[in-house]
């Protein structure tokens, strides 16, 4: 999985269902490698019309493991598979040998399956097209577009008809977890979890990407990704740099004769001049750190001086 995208799960024992009349066989590999990431896929089921070519051939459901479920079209215009995957779910749901299933559609018609699984405490992980309707991307725990994280449709991932979760709608929980922060600086890992849990399809490979931090750095304009004790955080953009800092600092030397006894002082004086200086921003938590990375001064003990 991506960067902190991933949801932390035990391995769990799911039931797979796939809709052979609504997704293509090009996705296999990508579904089971998708499926290693949140648990065991304990039943493996297809569901289509096998007196008709839909592209799932004998081959691939070997190499699946992958049980084909016969459904003939006994009315023209209705679809018998939907309710035969529907009685299957409910049937395997009360063996109560699954903690989780994995519905493979972009069919908007399994919405109430998905939301009537999860009534019943049940994880339901969701695979599909990213023109899936996002009544059904949201029913679902988690939702994976295949044709954006398969490797051979990248081309793909550029169609109008995506109904992934929009980078205004990403960008506004990432502000509104800073503001709520005192420091105004959040982990990095909290913000992931935090969009897991608000958007069942989020994932940074939708958007072309594969590390968060990334994805954050180039698509989130007004923040900034920073690393503080080998540990990512997200705070907003300063307009204050740090050239510009370390100019004000030997400014402040220079006025007190070129040494300053006391950090503490120093400290005091830059935040008379920026009231909301946070040297977090520039990746460091504590003023004595941020001044042995300037060039133009010297630290010794509590002691800072203008290099000669």
């Amino acid at each position: 999985m991506a960067e902190t995208a991933e949801i932390s799960l035990e391995k769990m024992q799911l039931a797979v269902l796939i809709d052979a009349d609504n997704i293509s066989s090009k996705y296999a590999a990508t579904i089971f490698e998708e499926l290693e990431n949140y648990g065991l896929s304990t039943y493996r089921r297809i569901y289509g019309n096998w007196s008709k070519s839909n592209g799932w051939t004998e081959g691939i459901l070997l190499e699946h493991s992958i049980m084909p479920v016969q459904q003939f079209s006994y009315t023209t215009g209705k679809n018998a598979t939907d309710m035969a995957m529907v009685i299957d779910a409910m049937d395997i749901l009360y063996k109560n040998k699954v903690q989780g299933f994995c519905l493979v559609t972009s069919d908007s018609d399994f919405t109430r399956l998905a939301m009537r699984l999860r009534e019943e405490n049940m994880f339901v992980l969701g695979m599909g097209e990213s023109k899936t309707p996002q009544a059904l991307t949201r029913a679902c725990n988690k939702f994976i577009h295949l044709n954006l994280v398969a490797e051979q449709n990248k081309a793909e991932s550029g169609t109008d008809e995506q109904n992934v979760t929009s980078i205004a709608e990403v960008r506004q929980v990432i502000l509104t977890l800073i503001n709520q922060d005192d420091e105004g600086i959040v982990d990095l890992a909290q913000i992931g979890n935090r969009l897991n849990e608000k958007f069942s399809d989020f994932d940074v490979r939708n958007y072309g990407y594969f590390k968060l931090s990334t994805f954050i750095g180039e698509k989130i304009s007004d923040v900034q990704v920073v690393k503080i004790d080998n540990q990512l955080y997200v705070k907003r953009q300063s307009s204050l740099t740090k050239e510009e800092l370390e100019a004000e600092i030997c400014r402040v030397i220079e006025k007190n004769g070129g040494v300053i006894d006391n950090l503490s002082t120093l400290n005091d004086e830059l935040h008379k001049k920026y009231k909301q200086l946070d040297l977090k921003e520039f990746g460091y938590s504590r003023i004595s750190s941020f001044l042995r990375s300037l060039r133009s001064v010297t630290v010794r003990e509590n002691q800072v001086s203008l290099k000669k």
